[in-house]
């Protein structure tokens, strides 16, 4: 199967099911002598298991990962590095009912009727536990970033309900189960999940992604700009139909007085009175912050009865029953900045090996 790489000279590749023994990621292109260790790229894998609230699915995966190559004495090696995660609570009976049946809104159907098979248990390849790979793999792209370029992610909407950006506070995204800067919003949606989550349905989201400290030059103005990876990167993640630059959608519905990010001269030379663009201009990082967006539709997996399908062509009902969480958009945080990291990192080189 072919789509299980991305980059250019940062590049991973990540591999392994939903309800296998495993699952991990190779990754291709890391400099030497960086320090990496286990714990490095632990820590966002934490961020990002599930079972840590009840708003998100009760699998209790410890999601350790382990260095199998790349590494030596602490210093990367100039070699692929391989990462491993076991999965140890798959609970395959769960999907027994429904192996001949396909969820609507999932990728049952279409993966069936591209490859004629499909692995039933949880979705196999096509699952959201894939993403915890890549979580894994931006755990590297951090370490080849350095500490100079912070990517942090929070929610910024649950269903209709949206923060009040005048009460954003980035200390408040680490004090919630959200990852919600504003704790008023926090609060109401907690009350709104735990409804959504008795009655067996779901609800959709929004993630935003800021990456401060990236410098200006990163990116290319035609097919390899910055702003088209990030959006390709965020629209490869499970269950996201949507994504945003800056103002993105709401850009068009300014002037172009009000849409222009005018620029003075400052103390470090030019600064920009607004941030309209994300950050990117012409595809080229400007140096402001990078800022995306992405919207996360509800989970498919419900236990409400929808109708579908059979394997045999059969008209039936079905109903999602196993551990699902009522709002992938929660765990889709960190998922979102590994793949801001990634990216980043990988226009870094891009720009280092043509401009030095």
């Amino acid at each position: 199967m072919a789509g299980n790489s991305f980059g250019a000279l940062f590049r991973f590749t990540t591999w392994g099911e939903s309800h296998g023994p495993a699952i991990g990621c190779v990754v291709d292109g890391v400099p030497p002598r960086l320090a990496l260790a286990e714990a490095d790229i632990q820590r966002w894998l934490d961020r990002r298991k599930p079972g840590q609230s009840r708003f998100t699915t009760q699998r209790q995966e410890p999601d350790r990962v382990r260095i199998l190559s790349g590494v030596f004495e602490g210093l990367t090696t100039g070699t692929p590095v391989a990462l491993e995660i076991q999965n140890e609570d798959q609970r395959s009976k769960d999907y027994g009912e429904i192996k001949d049946k396909f969820r609507p809104g999932h990728a049952d159907y279409t993966y069936w009727a591209k490859y004629g098979i499909r692995d039933y248990r949880g979705g196999g390849r096509s699952s959201a536990r894939e993403t915890a790979s890549r979580v894994a793999a931006g755990g590297v792209a951090r370490a080849v970033l350095g500490a100079g370029i912070t990517i942090r992610g929070a929610l910024v909407q649950i269903g209709p309900h949206r923060i009040d950006r005048s009460r954003w506070d980035w200390a408040e995204v680490e004090r919630n189960p959200f990852w919600c800067p504003d704790p008023v919003a926090a609060a109401q949606w907690e009350t709104y999940l735990d409804g959504v989550r008795k009655s067996g349905s779901s609800t959709g989201a929004v993630i935003e992604i800021v990456a401060s400290g990236v410098p200006v030059g990163l990116g290319n103005p035609i097919y390899r700009k910055l702003d088209a990876d990030l959006a390709s990167a965020m629209m490869s993640i499970n269950a996201v139909k949507a994504v945003e630059i800056g103002d993105g959608f709401a850009a068009a519905a300014l002037t172009g007085e009000e849409n222009a990010d005018e620029m003075r001269m400052g103390n470090d030379g030019v600064r920009f009175t607004a941030n309209h663009a994300g950050g990117i201009l012409g595809g080229i990082s400007t140096g402001q912050d990078v800022v995306v967006r992405f919207a996360v539709k509800p989970t498919s997996s419900i236990l409400q009865p929808r109708k579908t399908v059979t394997i045999q062509g059969e008209e039936t009902e079905i109903v999602t029953k196993g551990r699902h969480d009522p709002c992938v958009g929660i765990r889709a945080v960190p998922v979102g900045e590994a793949m801001a990291a990634l990216v980043l990192a990988d226009h870094l080189l891009q720009h280092r090996a043509q401009c030095g």
